[in-house]
């Protein structure tokens, strides 16, 4: 029972966490477009608060992952290699996470380098990778 629990807690803090990760790109992409000042503050305190919001829930989700892997045993890790493959894309949406948090202090500082379309691309490639995670975790092939 208690494995349950834990894993309905890592898919419930992995979605609230990708739906950030989704949603803060498109801010960024708004920002890029704008001329407007004051739009650029108002985006500036939303990315801010965003990512800050969206980032105790990657905590949780890695903790609670943790723990799954933990209660499955040494032994399961070890065959399940899908779960290995699953693991590296979940680094690279940490990496992704973390590389949002530079963005978000470039836009801060009026620092933005980047075009709206460099934004929108940015904002769609996550969705592969969650799109894979997912389907290793159900499918569980390899």
């Amino acid at each position: 029972m208690t494995l349950l629990w834990i894993k309905a807690l890592h898919i419930f803090f992995m979605v609230a966490w990708m739906s950030g990760l989704f949603y803060l790109p498109r801010l960024m992409v708004y920002h890029a477009q704008s001329e407007v000042q004051a739009v650029k503050d108002q985006l500036k305190v939303m990315e801010r608060r965003l990512w800050f919001f969206v980032t105790p829930f990657a905590l949780l989700t890695l903790v609670f992952g943790l723990w799954l892997i933990g209660l499955y045993g040494t032994q399961w890790f070890v065959a399940a290699k899908w779960l290995h493959i699953k693991l590296t894309l979940v680094l690279a949406l940490y990496g992704y996470h973390g590389y949002l948090f530079i963005l978000v202090k470039k836009f801060a500082a009026d620092k933005n380098t980047h075009s709206s379309r460099f934004y929108r691309i940015l904002n769609e490639a996550p969705v592969l990778v969650v799109l894979a995670i997912i389907m290793l975790a159900i499918v569980k092939y390899w």
